[in-house]
């Protein structure tokens, strides 16, 4: 799993922190990207941070829906 994020952005913080309790309890690993570290994925992700994948594909943004990612990971 992935989150793509951005620095100073509160929704993202809550996200990353959302995840990481998501993914601890399920003991499934994610990383962080930062998406100003790469011109395309701030081409592509813009101002539509935090977007989080799942086996590659987007799975959601802005917020956690805590019940899908639950069953999205299962």
């Amino acid at each position: 799993m992935r989150l793509y994020v951005r620095r100073n952005c509160h929704l993202c913080e809550l996200a990353g922190a959302d995840l990481q309790r998501i993914c601890t309890e399920l003991s499934v690993a994610f990383d962080q990207v930062d998406v100003d570290t790469d011109p395309e994925l701030r081409a592509e992700y813009g101002d539509r941070v935090p977007v989080i994948l799942v086996d590659g594909k987007e799975h959601g943004y802005f917020r956690v829906e805590e019940a899908r990612l639950r069953a999205a990971l299962r």
